[in-house]
């Protein structure tokens, strides 16, 4: 018989495990998390598990009693430190080894640390252990300081306001989310986190964190010095790769893999997730996405290829996020990068709006979407039919809020 080891169970190793028994994979599942904890949905984390409109058995992605329904065996606390191809074995940190006949990388991405210091008090958001800490120094109210401005440090300044904290966002980029949204964009979210009285310090970065938990002093590049109770460091993440190192597998921001997601010289090794690296079929570049639904998307293409070797589908991915801040609803579909055009349509001023980007050619690069469903609906849609934009528009305009106004009216 033969068995199949995922390594990590956050929703990319959940699902590629579910995703095996769908596709009618009848041999042994063996999913070995780092963690004590039961498998957990991640993105509440900085949203509604930190405010606390939801609680750790409402974002769990697997129980005991669902793992054994899938014939899975569910290893908790399982650090693993090397991977070996060549005899098809993975190393615990007791000395354990694990025979496979495929492994699926799906170890995600860590929270990078901050670089001021990592005392109590100073948090990253990634695990569910994060989460809990730094909830318990919200509850102390106060001041907190957010530094960057991506989706997790603006969700959870989002999230401190609306719990009522007053909340500093640094940042040294001129708008928050910059890497989903281009500056015209970024100064209307900008306006959504001042509206609701976040206190913007953007183009200037932190010289140093000073203190301790409950009486910090953040000093920032342009001379300013902020007074919190608690830090959060929001400055992105690094691919889970290090226990890869003695591999000899490509390790390259992230395991390298081919448009199959099959790891480069490896027989039976795979990756999904915020770890994987892999060659795009359409433009021949390797890229990596930090997304859940590329997680999802990534597990269901690897279980297609563990059942059928000879006859494996190309993984393509359509980018998709979101956000919830306040009472907004924040999705990006595709990209903007080599836009040519954009086009505003819907009403900023009342929160429901969309921005569709061209491309080179007419068509549809993607679109930013804030609190208008039938937007994303036809752009997602849209991009995986290949519509052109000029097609999209012709759908949506009659259906914006308002007129179409260019960027140059936001």
């Amino acid at each position: 018989m033969s068995r199949t080891v995922i390594v990590g169970a956050s929703v990319g190793g959940v699902r590629t495990a579910q995703a095996l028994r769908s596709e009618g994979y009848d041999g042994e599942i063996v999913l070995l998390e780092r963690e004590t904890e039961l498998p957990y949905n991640k993105p509440p984390l900085s949203k509604a598990l930190l405010k606390g409109t939801s609680d750790a058995d409402s974002i769990r992605l697997l129980t005991r009693e669902a793992a054994e329904e899938l014939d899975l065996e569910l290893v908790l606390g399982a650090e693993v430190t090397a991977l070996d191809p060549a005899l098809r074995q993975i190393q615990l940190a007791d000395d354990t080894r694990i025979a496979y006949d495929n492994v699926v990388v799906a170890t995600g991405a860590d929270a990078r640390p901050s670089p001021w210091g990592r005392c109590p008090g100073v948090h990253v958001v990634r695990t569910l252990a994060d989460a809990r800490r730094l909830r318990a120094d919200l509850d102390n109210g106060g001041t907190i300081v957010v530094v960057g401005s991506g989706f997790i440090g603006a969700e959870v300044a989002a999230t401190a306001r609306d719990l009522g904290l007053e909340v500093h966002l640094v940042d040294p980029l001129p708008t928050p989310m910059s890497r989903g949204f281009e500056e015209s964009v970024g100064r209307i979210f900008l306006g959504l986190h001042q509206d609701h009285g976040v206190q913007p310090h953007f183009g200037t970065g932190v010289e140093g964190i000073d203190g301790e938990r409950g009486s910090f002093t953040v000093r920032l590049s342009d001379g300013t010095a902020l007074s919190a109770g608690a830090v959060v460091v929001g400055i992105g993440a690094d691919p889970n790769t290090t226990w890869l190192a003695s591999s000899g597998l490509a390790v390259e921001d992230g395991l390298v893999c081919d448009q199959y997601l099959r790891a480069e010289g490896a027989p039976g090794v795979y990756a999904v997730g915020d770890v994987c690296r892999w060659r795009d079929a359409t433009t021949d570049e390797l890229i990596r996405v930090e997304h859940w639904t590329n997680a999802v998307d990534q597990a269901l293409c690897v279980a297609r290829t563990i059942v059928a070797p000879d006859s494996p589908r190309p993984y393509h991915a359509i980018d998709y996020v979101w956000s919830d801040q306040y009472d907004w609803k924040i999705q990006v579909v595709g990209h903007h990068e080599g836009a040519v055009a954009d086009t505003l349509l819907g009403d900023v001023a009342s929160g429901c709006f969309a921005v569709l980007y061209a491309g080179p050619g007419g068509s549809l690069l993607g679109a930013a979407v804030a609190n208008w469903p039938k937007a994303l609906i036809t752009t997602r849609k849209a991009m995986a039919a290949g519509s052109t934009y000029d097609d999209v528009l012709a759908k949506l305009e009659p259906a914006a809020p308002r007129p179409v106004r260019d960027m140059e009216g936001a």
